[in-house]
């Protein structure tokens, strides 16, 4: 019998929270690598800047790192190819590669849809 008032009170929270427009979304913090100012390096800061602002909406923060520039932050976060997008928060840690040009790949990396 307890177990039934647990769920029911659990299924009450989760319908609070889906309805309470005052509870902010998880904040996502992403981190692109990306070596210098190349054709496939702008496409991936425009291209990721383009699905976060359409998907993640005043929840994110966007972190563009030049590996050029700062070398070292390569061997810390073990990138090995650039441009390499790396979702922190929320967890689980995400690596995607690439340009970011197939969107539904992207949401999918970052966890805003589901593979059907």
């Amino acid at each position: 019998m307890t177990t039934n008032k647990t769920i029911s009170s659990t299924c009450k929270f989760e319908e609070m929270l889906a309805s309470s427009p005052d509870l902010p979304a998880s904040p996502y913090l992403l981190k692109l690598y990306v070596l210098g100012a190349t054709p496939n390096s702008q496409r991936a800061i425009k291209n990721i800047k383009d699905i976060c602002e359409q998907h993640l909406q005043g929840r994110y923060t966007l972190e563009v790192i030049d590996l050029y520039q700062q070398p070292q932050l390569a061997k810390g976060e073990q990138i090995v190819a650039a441009p390499t997008l790396i979702k922190k928060l929320p967890l689980p840690l995400r690596r995607i590669l690439g340009d970011f040009s197939n969107t539904e790949r992207v949401l999918v990396g970052l966890n805003l849809r589901r593979i059907e």
